[in-house]
Parts: structure tokens; C-alpha cells; sequence
């Protein structure tokens, strides 16, 4: 009954926070032709996560926007994840309430395959423990409800990826990378992803709007994810509408030591969870 009861608030939470980076100055053009690696774009993407494992680690942004009732409300997370442990952690910022002050704390949260662990989570929850989430129970998978989507599965959600086209060389954060833009499927990508990954992407597949996923993702030489944005939909039961969300990882710092470890049973929470 708890973990149901925290389904249902977190799934509600997260209806309410959403991001997008987008701006980010990242276009380009140019031919497959000016760089081989780029003559096929849908195998290269398909190779992308596992080159963050081969990469180790990273430090990780993320933002999620999406307009509610007319206003646009923008979610900014910044922390590191171990791709070889599929475990992350993030510090996640609320929005600002209406006068433009910040009447949340960040949110702590840690990423770990087939659950959220959150810090600081809302009323009710004692200061020092944590509230525990299974993904594969939320409707998205967790790809939109934290306030960010799991860097590795965002990588992993690409091996999805139906169709593609490559966009040219650009450069990003001063870094030199290959621009792809297409669309993966939810579908597809949780039948090839890893098994901390597969349940997440096969419950989100089912409950968005549409398992189609549009994307661009920027690479750099090495193959290695350093901007991606997906455009995902779900059904807004309230307004009865679909409503549209953008959500940006930017990855940096490759190779950086990540520590991260669990809680102890202990110290998570299982009462409830207030609105």
C-alpha cells in the first residue's frame, strides 16, 4: 500500500515538473560523407551506450520543461553517474513558486537500475530518509517523473532508434561533435536494453501518449554522448490533452571517480507521503 501510495504522489510530482535545456547552439551542416564514421547513422547511435560504459563515468546537467495550464515550468539537475554500475546521482531543483522565489530545497536523488531513491522528497518525509521508487511501476518509467531522465537510459532509449539522419559537424562547449537527429521506439529500445534499463523503457512505451520518441544527439569523436534532447508525450488525464516534454542531459567530464552508494533499508522511508 506505501509503495503505491509513493507511485501515486511521485507520478503527480513529476506531472508538475518538466525541462528542457534547448537552447544549447548546437546546429550544423555538412554529408555523412565528410566524416565515415557518420555513413550510418542508426548503428552508430545504437552504439552509444556502450560507449559511455567503455567511458566509465561523467558528470552530468539536466533540464526538463513542459508547459502546464499555460505556464512553462523548467526543472535543472546537475550531478555524475557510473555507466558501468548503472548508478547516478543527482541534486534536482524545483521551480520557483509565482513571486520568483525557490520555495523547495533540491531534491537528492540517486539512479539505480529498477529504482529512484529520493532525498528531501516533500512533507511528511523525515529529513534524513530517503523515499524509494521502483521505475518500472511509474507510467513513464521514470524518464519524466523525477524532474530527470537517467542518463544511461537516455542513451539506452536510442537503441530505439528506427530511423536517423546525420545533421553535420558542430562544436559544443568547445568540444568538436557530430550532430544526428531521428526518432526511436520505446518498444524497441526496451527489448535490446540492459536489464536494469528494459522494464523502465517497456512500462514508459505503454504509457505515453506514443511510444515514438523524437531525438537529437550530439557525439563526440570518440562516439561518446555529449548533448542528447528526446521530445516525449503523455495523455494530461486532468485537461484531457497531450501534453509535450523536452528533456536535455548534457555529459562532460568523462572519466571523473563517482562514488555512489545505496541507502541502507533502514533508512527509507515507508509511510506516506503527503500531497
Amino acid at each position: 500500500m506505501a509503495e503505491r501510495q509513493h507511485r501515486g504522489t511521485v507520478v503527480t510530482a513529476g506531472l508538475m515538473v518538466c525541462l528542457c535545456m534547448g537552447a544549447g547552439g548546437c546546429s550544423g551542416t555538412g554529408s555523412a560523407a565528410e566524416d565515415p564514421r557518420a555513413s550510418d547513422p542508426v548503428e552508430t547511435l545504437h552504439r552509444a551506450a556502450e560507449t559511455l560504459v567503455e567511458a566509465g563515468s561523467s558528470r552530468a546537467t539536466t533540464s526538463m520543461e513542459m508547459a502546464i495550464g499555460g505556464t512553462r515550468v523548467t526543472i535543472r539537475g546537475e550531478g555524475d553517474y557510473n555507466y558501468r554500475r548503472q548508478l547516478g546521482r543527482l541534486k534536482v531543483q524545483l521551480p520557483q513558486n509565482p513571486s520568483g522565489t525557490a520555495d523547495h530545497r533540491p531534491i537528492t536523488e540517486l539512479l539505480a537500475p529498477g529504482a529512484l531513491f529520493m532525498k528531501n522528497r516533500g512533507a511528511g518525509v523525515p529529513a534524513d530518509k530517503w523515499v524509494r521508487v521502483d521505475t518500472a511501476t511509474l507510467s513513464d518509467g521514470n524518464l519524466v517523473t523525477g524532474g530527470a531522465t537517467d542518463p544511461y537510459a537516455a542513451a539506452e532509449l536510442l537503441l530505439g532508434t528506427r530511423t536517423a539522419t546525420y545533421a553535420g559537424r558542430t562544436e559544443f562547449a568547445g568540444v568538436e561533435v557530430r550532430h544526428y537527429r531521428g526518432t526511436a521506439d520505446l518498444t524497441l529500445a526496451s527489448r535490446h536494453a540492459s536489464k536494469g534499463v528494459r522494464e523502465a523503457l517497456a512500462a514508459a512505451a505503454k504509457g505515453f501518449a506514443t511510444a515514438e520518441v523524437p531525438f537529437d544527439v550530439y557525439l563526440d569523436d570518440q562516439g561518446r554522448i555529449r548533448k542528447i534532447r528526446h521530445r516525449f508525450s503523455f495523455v494530461n488525464g486532468l485537461q484531457k490533452g497531450t501534453v509535450a516534454v523536452a528533456s536535455t542531459t548534457l555529459l562532460y567530464d568523462f572519466g571523473a571517480p563517482v562514488d555512489v552508494s545505496l541507502p541502507a533499508s533502514k533508512d527509507i522511508y515507508a509511510g506516506k507521503i503527503a500531497e
